[in-house]
């Protein structure tokens, strides 16, 4: 079980993410309701594609572009197509077994 903690409130839970690149990409139904707000910023991946942004906020505490995923991965990222991972040096925690 794969845990996403923001200020010691749970923002995502999982039996299972796609470990990439050092970062669990948690599927998007494990992600708690209210704690993602679309962020205008997008970057490029040479492999993976076009990474969308997103805010967190959980218990009156924000943090901006802290949890990114890839809408439109290219094929070789599809697996990873709408699943979110999070900035842990933005203040999010990722803890638990790795896959």
């Amino acid at each position: 079980m794969m845990t996403a903690t923001f200020h010691g409130q749970v923002i995502a839970r999982a039996q299972q993410t796609i470990y990439l690149e050092g970062n669990h990409y948690f599927p998007p139904e494990s992600v708690a309701p209210g704690v993602l707000a679309k962020s205008w910023l997008r970057t490029l991946c040479y492999w993976k594609g076009v990474a969308r942004y997103h805010h967190v906020s959980a218990g009156g505490f924000h943090s901006s572009n802290a949890a990114w995923s890839y809408p439109l991965p290219s094929p070789l990222a599809r697996k990873i197509k709408g699943h979110v991972a999070f900035d842990q040096g933005a203040g999010v925690i990722v803890s638990g077994d790795r896959p």
